[in-house]
């Protein structure tokens, strides 16, 4: 494991190693006088001698101290592997909290959710059993072939003729082991984004009646990821049988030499029943190693899939020496922006002033940008070229605390957790009664009476049980709750019919006068009560202007106004 992150982590919790590594040293202590106790017992047996019974009270003794010096290791180890586990996993959450929107377009959410399960577990593996079955390894086959060496020299070197041919083994199965393992991890990511996927598009997967082609893709999936767990085992389930069989031919060379020297007198029979008990007491150490090489190896490629977002920095970052405003007005300068996705110009040479407490309509065809415009003043991203101003002040030169703290920003696919309608609006705004003044404004306090519990109602995994339009409002509360000096609606009422959005904007009016808001819609009769429209086509401003006369001017909003009404009225004469 070769990961600086992985070793900081130990380190951190080197005292419970210590002691384990301690316990541990003390285990195969003990381990090991037990072999000499039952020498000592066998050679009295042989010679007829009375006296047995203390050597097996010896051993029983011996037995129990290994024990509970096992206990010990395994109480200080694993557990500091479940703090590292813990750790690592908070470390890596706090990581993705702290980069940008963009990242999360790149990156799948399944794929995400399977490296902070899996691959944190296999790190945890690793840094529990992995770290503590290495030491006692080396430990015990150490002191043991010590052992076998002062026992009979012959026979020591008879049986290290063959035990290495299992460490060869060892590297050969485990460089196949790895890379297996990588593949079962990237089919496990598979599976995590597909299951995702399905989960949250459930409705749309019944609306079109594609549960059995889902179905099927699943399946495919599972296959594909038992198929790579399966060539796994088959090299994992290898590595058993031929340690067995390098053991095995071992201990058929120790009784075949080993029977020659005590039939020759050369060694004593309790001397061959101690050192088959060494030899005995490395099969496990043998095993073990295979065990250890296979965690590392899977701890290893988990760890580099770990350091994969880990080595992922944020675009958007507080800057090195901020501003700091004594109190947000809401002054908005676009100067020159410029924005591009992976290389596709979403906004062109923008030059837009929005004076604090001024309420601004953005329209355009779809495509026209937006959404992009708005989602630059919480630095959701920053501009390619250009700069966003706020105060006066480069944004990027303002903490992002403060900025997103000045902005309420409702999208028109709001996100509700699954909690309760009131934990909902309330998460930006601890203020009871802000909390519910914005439940009034957003016009959600009259269908309090037509949900079970109320403010209590239970909304389920992306608000599931409430409308679309419940759900925008919700959100509308939520953002007003926080009492933004910014209020940022994108298409935000587009689930609620016309005389409900109508009846919000006057609700708002009187919400907006104190503060800047910047309004996305498609409803243009909306707009006569705003005080500023900016059309934008193509990712430019191609118009400016107050509602009135920009239908006077006969440009692009009167078209797109015009469409609008045409469009209602045919709805209106359909049968």
């Amino acid at each position: 494991m070769g990961s600086r992150r992985f070793w900081s982590f130990v380190r951190r919790h080197l005292r419970a190693y210590l002691l384990g590594y301690a316990a541990a040293l003390c285990a195969v202590a003990v381990a090991q006088v037990s072999p000499w106790v039952l020498r000592a017992a066998v050679d009295r047996v042989q010679r007829g001698a009375p006296g047995v019974e203390g050597f097996a009270a010896a051993l029983l003794g011996l037995a129990l101290g290994e024990a509970a010096f096992s206990y010990a290791m395994r109480w200080q180890i694993l557990g500091a592997a479940f703090r590292i586990e813990a750790e690592l996993r908070d470390a890596l959450f706090a990581h993705l909290q702290g980069l940008d929107a963009g990242f999360f377009h790149r990156w799948r959410t399944g794929d995400l959710m399977a490296r902070a399960v899996s691959d944190v577990r296999a790190v945890q593996r690793f840094a529990g059993v992995g770290l503590m079955r290495s030491f006692h390894t080396v430990v015990m086959v150490a002191s043991s072939v010590a052992f076998m060496l002062a026992t009979s020299p012959r026979l020591t070197a008879v049986t290290m003729a063959i035990l290495p041919a299992a460490t060869v083994l060892f590297v050969v199965l485990g460089r196949r082991i790895h890379r297996r393992f990588e593949v079962v991890q990237e089919r496990f990511s598979d599976l995590s984004v597909l299951s995702q996927e399905n989960f949250s598009g459930i409705r749309v997967v019944k609306a079109y009646a594609r549960e059995a082609a889902e179905v099927h893709r699943f399946r495919a999936a599972a296959e594909g990821l038992a198929a790579a767990q399966v060539r796994l085992a088959r090299v994992q389930g290898a590595l058993w049988p031929a340690v067995g069989l390098v053991l095995g031919t071992a201990a058929v060379a120790l009784l075949w030499e080993g029977g020659r020297l005590v039939a020759s007198g050369e060694l004593t029979l309790g001397q061959l029943v101690q050192f088959s008990y060494y030899l005995a007491r490395l099969s496990f150490p043998m095993i073990a190693a295979g065990w250890v090489l296979n965690l590392w190896q899977q701890g290893r490629a988990s760890m580099a899939r770990l350091e994969e977002v880990f080595r992922a920095k944020p675009r958007v970052q507080d800057p090195p020496a901020p501003v700091i405003l004594p109190a947000v007005r809401g002054d908005l300068l676009f100067r020159d922006v410029w924005f591009a996705y992976d290389g596709r110009p979403v906004l062109r040479d923008v030059n837009l002033h929005i004076p604090a407490g001024r309420t601004v309509a953005l329209v355009g065809p779809t495509g026209a940008g937006k959404s992009t415009l708005v989602s630059l003043v919480p630095r959701l991203f920053d501009p390619t070229r250009g700069s966003v101003l706020l105060d006066g002040v480069d944004l990027r030169d303002l903490p992002l605390r403060t900025v997103r703290g000045a902005v309420g920003f409702v999208s028109q696919d709001p996100f509700l957790f699954s909690d309760t309608l009131y934990a909902n609006v309330a998460l930006g705004s601890e203020d009871d009664r802000r909390v519910r003044e914005a439940f009034l404004t957003a016009r959600l306090a009259k269908d309090l009476d037509q949900l079970p519990g109320g403010w209590h109602t239970l909304v389920g995994e992306r608000g599931v049980t409430l409308s679309g339009g419940q759900r925008q409002r919700a959100a509308l509360a939520r953002a007003l709750a926080r009492d933004p000096r910014i209020l940022i609606l994108d298409d935000a009422l587009s689930s609620v019919d016309a005389q409900t959005e109508a009846e919000i904007l006057a609700e708002l009016r009187s919400v907006l006068r104190s503060r800047t808001a910047i309004v996305i819609t498609h409803r243009l009769a909306a707009l006569e009560e705003v005080d500023w429209v900016v059309v934008l086509d193509a990712g430019r401003v191609v118009e400016e202007g107050t509602h009135r006369d920009l239908l006077q001017r006969g440009g692009l909003y009167a078209e797109l106004y015009e469409q609008q009404r045409l469009r209602e009225a045919l709805e209106a004469e359909a049968p």
